[in-house]
């Protein structure tokens, strides 16, 4: 049996054109080494798009990539994530569903107040793959404890669960403050793990639970994940063995300058300097400045000649990051943070039980600003009409109170 494991492709997740087109490519890179591998199913465990309604642009790549392995004969089976879960539970997953490009391996019925799940059973192989979708703020929680173990843990055969999930075990350090659920959540016995939603590259198994795998982004998804993962992959099941398959579209260079005790002119010339070390053609060219200036103000670091310079030494693309660079005049920071997500987190904990008559505990009252904050962050769709927006969002406003 050779499977794929794919998650966190985050289809429209960049801004910026260039990183949108390496976050296209990698996929597409993904995709061509599936078949080139000749693997018998591929799994996605969440987070293919971005948003639960992405671009037409995002949408017509999952579906022209999509095809490729329905054309080859190659099953996909996926789980909605974080990122493409819809509380209305209209996303574009389901569309590709119905045109029968994916399968939705996250079926179910409530039987005696539990949720009891139920295997899609792969034709080619006979592996019984079954999963839990994820959700904003780590709200799949309580699914996972309502969950009912017994059918999942008798069942014979090979069996893949898939989540979408931090677990506690295997969340790293440096993400501490991550909310995560412990592995004793997850049915026991399975025969392969196929994790989401951390961004990382990691494999394990504990007594309970074998082959417990973390596949990482097909291509990282912020400043930081470009600094700590370089690129992004996938991974190959091949009859028990296991292969992280690195996606490299092009290199990634860092440049880190403490700019304490400099002024913005020699802070300037330190950049020149580190960058006339470096090969930088079609880099992506990553500058992080720290310290607090001796003089002068961050803004009067000559920017516009580094990324002039970068450029006509033929850097791809470059990315800075000042969150930790102060000058003498302004030194408080209240909230800092490498990405949108983490300084939206901050800033609602740091608010949190501000408004009493919620009567909320304060997890209760985080959860539902992150709720809101997900339908608020919604676009029109392509081609939907104002009227028509306006009534999407308030109706998934009204089901979340």
């Amino acid at each position: 049996m050779k499977f794929a494991h794919i998650a966190d492709v985050h289809l429209g997740s960049w801004r910026e054109p260039k990183l949108r087109e390496l976050n296209t490519r990698a996929f597409v890179e993904a995709v061509s080494r599936c078949l080139s591998n000749s693997v018998d199913f591929v799994l996605l465990a969440g987070d293919l798009f971005n948003t639960s309604i992405p671009p037409i642009e995002s949408l017509k790549l999952a579906v022209i990539e999509l095809k490729r392995l329905k054309d080859a004969g190659i099953p996909v089976y996926t789980i909605a994530g974080s990122h493409d879960f819809s509380p209305s539970g209209k996303t574009m997953l389901e569309v590709l569903e119905e045109a029968e490009l994916l399968r939705n391996a996250c079926k179910g019925e409530v039987e005696g107040g539990k949720l009891k799940l139920h295997f899609t059973t792969d034709k080619k192989t006979g592996a019984k793959i079954t999963g839990m979708i994820g959700k904003k703020g780590m709200l799949e929680k309580r699914y996972y404890e309502d969950l009912l173990h017994t059918n999942l843990e008798q069942e014979t055969g090979f069996k893949i669960f898939m989540f979408h999930t931090a677990l506690s075990e295997l969340k790293p350090e440096d993400m501490e403050q991550m909310e995560a659920a412990p592995l004793s959540l997850l049915p026991r016995g399975f025969d392969y793990y196929a994790g989401g939603h951390v961004h990382i590259v990691k494999e394990a198994s504990m007594a309970d639970h074998k082959n417990i795998v973390y596949p990482g982004p097909t291509f990282p998804n912020s400043f930081t994940e470009l600094e700590k993962l370089g690129c992004g992959g996938f991974y190959i099941y091949d009859d028990g063995k296991l292969s992280h398959e690195r996606i490299d579209l092009c290199p990634v260079l860092t440049i880190s300058i403490d700019c304490r005790h400099k002024t913005p002119q020699q802070a300037t010339e330190a950049i020149l300097d580190e960058m006339r070390k470096k090969n930088m053609k079609d880099a992506i060219v990553l500058l992080r400045l720290s310290g607090k200036l001796e003089t002068g103000k961050t803004s009067e670091i000559d920017m516009n000649r580094v990324i002039e310079l970068m450029h006509e030494r033929g850097t791809y693309f470059v990315m800075k990051n000042t969150s930790k660079l102060v000058s003498k005049k302004f030194e408080e920071v209240k909230v800092k943070a490498d990405t949108t997500e983490e300084a939206e987190r901050l800033v609602v904990e740091e608010h949190v039980g501000q408004v009493k008559s919620l009567e909320l505990t304060p997890e209760a009252e985080k959860a539902l600003v992150h709720q809101l904050m997900t339908v608020l962050d919604k676009e029109k769709g392509e081609g939907e009409k104002q009227s028509d927006y306006e009534a999407r969002i308030i109706a998934e406003m009204e089901k979340i109170f």
